[in-house]
């Protein structure tokens, strides 16, 4: 079969190999066709080493296909059923499972360790134990959620991750109040995504940033009240909040660099929610002082801060009610031989998401 292959981290291009077998299907495993699947910038970011990941690896974690057979006690699906892949199942017996906190379930992370393809070279890698950029996979069976036949597999591909993580960032981590005002930092698929969140909670201003124009065009149809570049976010804050800083500010880039910028930009006692995913050794610094005067919280978010199942369902039921609009998050299509180029529109900004046809 077909799957898109990085060699060493660090490579800026994929190889899309056909020698490839999806490996390691067994009890408690599914193997699924993958239809659909976004390019995520966590994709990226593994690839780039910022995100800890074994190589040589399959990148995509956003995916959705078809249920082709099942191992041994799995009883929650059957070849034939459409599902969306999980990254980040629950195992359901930890003390973070058994808290009610499942996004904090360590299984899945686990998972990333374990190969699961392979080809005459040797064994090949999923990032974050799935890797979606290929025709087959091989997951542990709790990676399979079954979708509604009404679903596209483009649709369920970005409930996958992308809009789970900004949706939930809002929903969940921040539960903002109604008539509060937000900014969110970085407005790729997930920012855009916490903004249809923010505007679901009745948020009464809501500022997009991004260096994009595009994206914070993109930023106004989705519900942004206003849209700036991040030389413009100080004008911004000026004009909406009188200077005192945002009710809620949404850093979606990953850097402490704009973490950072995100901290100066929350008001005093306001809320920094934290959803970009960063690497180990980029450090935010905080004073003391001002860590106790500001009394800011500062709310990490890990695929939107709560039950993953319940947050595919409700992303399927408003995007159903016609609340929050998913098809519109999809700007590009391009075939899995073109994998480079979807990767190319990552880099510089010109897709929301880039969804490959599989």
């Amino acid at each position: 079969m077909r799957a898109a292959v990085l060699h060493e981290i660090g490579q800026d291009k994929l190889e899309v190999l056909d020698d490839v077998e999806a490996a390691g299907f067994g009890p408690g495993k599914a193997r699924i066709r993958v239809r659909a699947t976004g390019l995520c910038h966590s994709d990226l970011s593994a690839m780039a080493g910022v995100l800890p990941q074994p190589g040589p690896f399959v990148p995509g974690h956003e995916g959705a296909g078809e249920i082709l057979d099942v191992g041994e006690g799995v009883t929650h699906v059957k070849p034939g059923d459409r599902v969306v892949l999980c990254w980040l199942p629950a195992c359901g017996t930890c003390p973070a499972c058994k808290r009610g906190q499942t996004e904090l379930c360590l299984a899945g992370f686990l998972n990333a360790g374990t190969p699961n393809f392979k080809r005459p070279a040797g064994d090949i890698f999923g990032f974050a134990g799935t890797g979606t950029f290929a025709e087959e996979v091989v997951v542990d069976a709790g990676c399979a959620v079954p979708i509604p036949d009404d679903v596209p597999f483009d649709v369920a591909a970005l409930i996958g991750c992308g809009v789970t993580t900004g949706l939930g960032a809002a929903l969940n981590t921040a539960d903002l109040e109604a008539g509060s005002s937000v900014a969110v930092i970085g407005c790729g698929g997930v920012g855009i995504s916490a903004i249809q969140g923010a505007r679901l909670k009745g948020a009464a201003e809501i500022v997009a940033v991004d260096p994009v124009v595009s994206r914070r065009e993109a930023a106004l149809k989705f519900g942004a009240t206003k849209a700036v570049s991040p030389d413009e976010l100080a004008d911004a804050k000026q004009s909406v909040t009188g200077g005192e800083g945002f009710d809620y500010v949404f850093e979606v880039v990953g850097r402490s660099a704009t973490a950072r910028t995100a901290y100066e930009n929350t008001r005093r006692g306001g809320t920094l929610v934290v959803v970009g995913a960063g690497a180990m050794d980029d450090f935010l610094q905080l004073s003391m002082f001002e860590l106790f005067f500001d009394e800011k919280r500062i709310l990490p978010s890990l695929y939107g801060g709560g039950d993953v199942l319940r947050s595919y369902e409700r992303a399927i039921t408003l995007w159903r009610a016609g609340r929050i609009d998913l098809e519109g998050l999809i700007t590009h299509r391009v075939p899995l031989a073109d994998i480079n180029e979807a990767l190319d529109q990552m880099r510089t900004g010109t897709s929301l998401r880039t969804c490959i046809e599989i």
